[in-house]
């Protein structure tokens, strides 16, 4: 028999999706609630939190409960790899029209908010292991944050790792404020002489966010996080990029397509 609060939840939540209360607005206060559904302020409680769980409403402390404003969905397809090398090669102004983030959202560069940040670094033990360099290796850091100018959140938290003097024959991709690069990564090593010939992608754990991720993400309670490593490997056979990626669970979908060689 469900308890008193899922009965609550499952009412609000069918009202929610009715259309009752449209994206953006307030639901009654507690205190309306509980004289609606004429049970105590703990069970509301119970049966908003299980709500804010599932994605649905949004709790702001000193203004209320409101319907959560669904956010940018993105695509994110193993075929977005050969399309950004396709246009790698193309002139500037063909590759400053659209990028990655604008393939896998459906947005335009004019939609986005792009941050970038670099930082130099030494190499650890696990990254040095991966980029087969001493460790103490001077890596590009650099940290990108890109969101739809109409949210508040990112769609993804990346840390992408260079080896600097692979890339130090051209100073501006060690300068942060040449992002976004037309192109993206596989036009900036291109620029150094270097051709991808695989990108490996595996994913490292789905998992509840830390605070600052569910922060950053702007995420509700219960949803989790997609930690994804990103591994570009040159035609030499060198991991010349490694990037960790945080993808928000509530709003990434992921396609792979796996072309068969036919008998």
């Amino acid at each position: 028999m469900p308890k008193a609060y899922e009965e609550i939840a499952d009412d609000l939540r069918r009202q929610i999706q009715a259309g009752k209360w449209q994206p953006g607005e307030r639901l009654p206060s507690e205190e309306e609630l509980r004289r609606t559904y004429d049970r105590g302020v703990p069970t509301i409680r119970q049966a908003l939190a299980e709500l804010e769980t599932e994605g649905l409403i949004d709790k702001r402390h000193g203004k209320g409960t409101f319907v959560r404003v669904p956010r940018r969905k993105v695509l994110r397809t193993n075929e977005r790899h050969q399309w950004e090398k396709d246009r790698a090669r193309q002139a500037e102004e063909v590759r400053a029209q659209t990028g990655v983030t604008e393939h896998d959202t459906g947005l335009t560069v004019n939609d986005l908010v792009f941050n970038a940040r670099f930082y130099e670094v030494e190499a650890g033990e696990e990254l040095a292991e991966a980029f087969g360099v001493p460790v103490g290796t001077a890596l590009v850091e650099r940290v990108y944050r890109t969101r739809y100018a109409r949210e508040p959140a990112p769609f993804n938290l990346t840390h992408s790792y260079l080896v600097r003097d692979l890339v130090a024959g051209n100073p501006d991709l060690l300068d942060e404020t040449k992002e976004p690069w037309p192109g993206g990564t596989q036009n900036q090593l291109h620029t150094v002489g270097i051709e991808l010939d695989r990108i490996v992608e595996e994913v490292i754990a789905a998992r509840p966010p830390t605070h600052e991720e569910a922060r950053e993400l702007g995420m509700s309670p219960g949803m989790a996080i997609i930690h994804l490593r990103k591994t570009c490997i040159d035609t030499d056979g060198r991991v010349v990029e490694l990037s960790d990626i945080t993808l928000p669970g509530d709003r990434t979908r992921m396609k792979f397509v796996t072309p068969l060689v036919r008998w």
